[in-house]
């Protein structure tokens, strides 16, 4: 059994020369006055101590000395330094250099296809079915409508809030294509695409956004913050990048399972990178040797701040090798890109390493209904990702030239799937919401006496003014 760890070294404290400690014991003591070992040459006579006694003690405490790297005598200023954690070894060094980011090499962004949707490679081809390729493209286009939709509805002021996903459908459905329905998603507030390939109906997603009675958090969310035990997706929070240490603790959980088959994946964006929970869950993953994959959605903006504000080095993916993680940077407009990384990075996930993915993409719409993008980027910039490297795009020229779709096809798909969300949005808007008492719910077994008196406050307070509340849009309490 290995010490937790050794002394192999010791520097004189007087004349700072280095000896071995178990092949030069003899030639260093210990300074009865100050306690320092220092070597024989600079000893005072008289006030010494053998030094045999102290490494002894150390060898019981540890229960061995366990060599790491072989030490040979007087020769220890040439030996490498000791051993990392992961086995890595620093050299010693006489050059005074301090290392520039600047002046490394960017981290390389993985692809498949070019923006016209051709393989570069043919090897790096997944090898998807006609069946597969087109669910793919439904996914990713009746996210697309849905959003227009809801985006619009709340400019009618008919739902209070929401975030589009426009740019982003490759990042979704590629990575949730190559995830496994067991697999735990955490997500941050734009992946609803991920939800959507997992078979999440579209009448839910109204009933989330109108928050009435039939939405599964029971109308205790803003719009857009979705969830579903039953698909594996915790429920989303608007604080940003708590999920992700919570990810970590659960990707510990499954780690802890014998037999264990499944992984986290915890997608976050390039602004969510910068809270302090995103590093610790970074640094918990790697010394935990976590089955968790961090996938990043750098789509160029944290609301209204650029990437060239968010971070000074090489992006989010420069910063995995420094804490362990295994690591790669990605086309997030490149659905077969982004399907390829992430299937492989399961595999790793499931063998106890953790991974992070960079999926480089671009934000087409505004960060929220709260926001207007075009304070802070023209929209030629927008015009010109919107129009060049579509995901969407990309991945339809790819099915077109294997015969798997065609431009009769995509109409009659587009009024279909306009049809479905349009009779799921007007069917969700006329259902009430939950009794109002339903706030008081879903956290305690049994009620507190303190939210007990708040309850009869509240319902005092509507039994003087509850003309003034719309009420009637509320179920009766129970």
């Amino acid at each position: 059994m290995s010490a937790p760890f050794s002394i192999q070294c010791f520097t004189c404290a007087k004349c700072k020369r280095l000896f071995n400690a178990s092949a030069e014991q003899n030639a260093m003591v210990i300074n009865n006055s100050t306690g320092a070992v220092v070597c024989q040459g600079c000893a005072e006579p008289g006030n010494t101590s053998s030094l045999a006694p102290y490494l002894q003690l150390i060898q019981e405490a540890t229960m061995a000395i366990p060599k790491h790297v072989p030490v040979k005598p007087r020769d220890l200023e040439a030996q490498a330094s000791q051993t990392t954690r992961q086995n890595q070894q620093a050299a010693f060094t006489e050059k005074l250099e301090f290392i520039d980011s600047s002046k490394s090499p960017a981290i390389p962004i993985y692809r498949v296809t070019d923006g016209l949707g051709k393989f570069i490679d043919p090897a790096q081809d997944p090898g998807f079915g006609k069946e597969k390729s087109i669910r793919i493209y439904e996914a990713m286009t009746q996210l697309n409508i849905m959003d227009r939709i809801l985006y619009d509805a709340q400019r009618q002021g008919r739902i209070a809030f929401y975030m589009t996903n426009s740019g982003e459908e490759g990042n979704h459905v590629g990575s949730a294509a190559a995830l496994e329905a067991q697999d735990l998603i955490y997500g941050q507030y734009r992946e609803v695409g991920v939800l959507m390939w997992r078979g999440f109906p579209l009448e839910q997603f109204m009933h989330q956004c109108y928050g009435n009675s039939k939405d599964l958090g029971k109308g205790k969310q803003m719009p857009i913050h979705y969830g579903s035990q039953e698909h594996n997706f915790v429920m989303i929070s608007s604080p940003l990048s708590t999920q992700m240490p919570q990810a970590v603790g659960s990707a510990y959980a499954f780690k802890r399972q014998p037999n264990n088959s499944r992984v986290v994946c915890v997608y976050f964006g390039d602004g969510g990178a910068s809270e302090g929970d995103a590093h610790a869950a970074f640094n918990f993953a790697a010394t935990l040797d976590c089955p968790i994959i961090f996938f990043c959605r750098n789509n160029g903006y944290a609301i209204s701040t650029p990437t060239t504000e968010q971070y000074g080095g090489d992006g989010i993916a420069g910063q995995g090798p420094g804490y362990g993680l295994h690591t790669i940077r990605v086309d997030g407009n490149d659905l077969f890109a982004v399907y390829n990384a992430t299937r492989h990075a399961r595999k790793l996930a499931l063998s106890n390493k953790p991974v992070l993915i960079e999926a480089m993409t671009y934000r087409l719409g505004h960060h929220s209904t709260s926001d207007d993008s075009t304070t802070y980027r023209s929209v030629d910039e927008v015009q010109k990702w919107g129009s060049g490297d579509h995901p969407i795009e990309r991945f339809k020229a790819y099915l077109m030239a294997k015969g798997w779709w065609t431009e009769q096809r995509e109409r009659e798909w587009a009024l279909q799937v306009r049809e479905r969300v349009l009779t799921a949005f007007a069917a969700s808007e006329k259902i009430q919401r939950a009794p109002y008492h339903e706030m008081f719910e879903g956290v305690y077994d049994k009620l507190p006496a303190p939210l007990r008196r708040q309850r009869q406050e509240l319902d005092d307070h509507l039994a003087e003014f509850g003309t003034h509340y719309p009420l009637d849009r509320h179920l009766k309490k129970n």
